[in-house]
């Protein structure tokens, strides 16, 4: 008879990308690299300036291109054969799914996707740039696959009910600064075992049964498949 496996359920954000290259607006005081996020990853910012939020997005879609998944993200998909994983991730690029992970729910978009500007359900696949007259099939502005800075979260209620699902949390590399994605900490089952793996651990008071890793994603990762040894 096979063997039932446990829920892992894994909350990552951008420390795990951080070791492959990829920046955040948090390392320099509210830029990313260089930009206002005002600027480029608002609504307000693309009505005032659609051409700026879309060179912004090119780049940061040939910067994901040119990086590789690191062993944190390897480590992840590797713990499949033991655990049932279901990565939920704050980041918008491809690098859980191209290191091997299979179940990956992204929060606030994906770079190679997107959509409509007046139909968010119109969504597209693209590997190249978007440019100011790329049109989706409804006629309206192609615009990228990304929760921007004030718009709602509409995978936030699935990634809820699956961290209620879970048999044991992990939370790799985020601030828990950004909301809604850092209440969902609070859904995870108050006596399953939670792990955060962090190179400086968020203040988490509030959660029982927590074990802290207190390094950067490849590194705490390995620490975190070796005690999950135990938790198969």
């Amino acid at each position: 008879m096979n063997r039932i496996k446990k829920k892992l359920v894994i909350l990552t954000g951008a420390g795990i990308s951080a070791e492959s290259g990829l920046k955040t607006f948090r390392d320099s005081d509210g830029l990313w690299e260089g930009y206002d996020v005002r600027q480029v990853a608002t609504p307000g910012a693309w009505e005032n300036d659609p051409e700026l939020v879309l060179d912004f997005y090119n780049m940061r879609r040939r910067n994901v291109s040119a990086a590789s998944p690191n062993a944190a993200h390897t480590g992840l998909a590797r713990l499949e054969t033991q655990f049932d994983v279901q990565i939920i991730t704050q980041n918008i690029d491809d690098l859980h799914e191209r290191a091997g992970s299979t179940k990956v729910l992204h929060l606030h978009g994906e770079i190679f996707k997107m959509r409509s500007e007046m139909n968010e359900h119109l969504i597209y696949d693209i590997r190249d740039d978007i440019k100011l007259g790329h049109k989706a099939e409804d006629g309206a502005q192609l615009r990228p696959h990304i929760v921007w800075f004030e718009e709602a979260v509409p995978m936030i209620e699935p990634a809820a009910l699956l961290v209620k699902s879970a048999d044991i949390f992990v939370v790799i590399g985020t601030s828990l600064a950004v909301y809604p994605a850092a209440g969902l900490v609070h859904y995870a089952g108050a006596h399953i075992p939670k792990f955060i793996v962090d190179k400086r651990i968020p203040y988490t008071s509030q959660l029982n049964n927590l074990s802290k890793i207190e390094k950067p994603a490849t590194e705490g990762v390995l620490d975190l498949v070796e005690i999950l040894k135990g938790q198969v």
